[in-house]
């Protein structure tokens, strides 16, 4: 699996942004995509994830300022971001979970993508 992120910017405080994951590759096993963050200094942190069957969750932080969703074929993933805030600022990198199943356990492996900057200034 393979992961293209883009559409990070730099945007005025309550401004908006919307960022595109392409994925590429098999995607069979793949049970859910998901969004996550990192600022300068701080670790990589949790923002959205939309599972194979569509459920969704966020962050607290996000909740009701973030959208995530995707294309029917699941090779789009985006995250509409609106009423940006400066703590939002991060490299966002979109990331891929797959789930297989052998011997009476399942294994998970997880893809990256390079990540894409946001920059919100007030």
């Amino acid at each position: 699996v393979q992961l293209q992120a883009s559409g990070g910017g730099s945007v005025r405080v309550g401004g908006s942004l919307k960022l595109s994951c392409a994925v590429s590759g098999n995607i069979v096993a793949v049970n859910y995509m998901a969004w996550y963050r990192q600022a300068p200094g701080n670790e990589r942190e949790f923002v959205a994830r939309i599972t194979k069957g569509g459920n969704i969750d966020y962050a607290d932080s996000v909740k009701g300022r973030f959208t995530i969703s995707r294309t029917g074929d699941e090779r789009t993933v985006f995250l509409q971001m609106n009423n940006l805030r400066p703590e939002d600022t991060a490299t966002y990198y979109c990331n891929a979970r797959d789930q297989t199943y052998y011997a009476q356990s399942y294994y998970h492996e997880h893809y990256w993508g390079q990540g894409t900057l946001v920059t919100v200034s007030s």
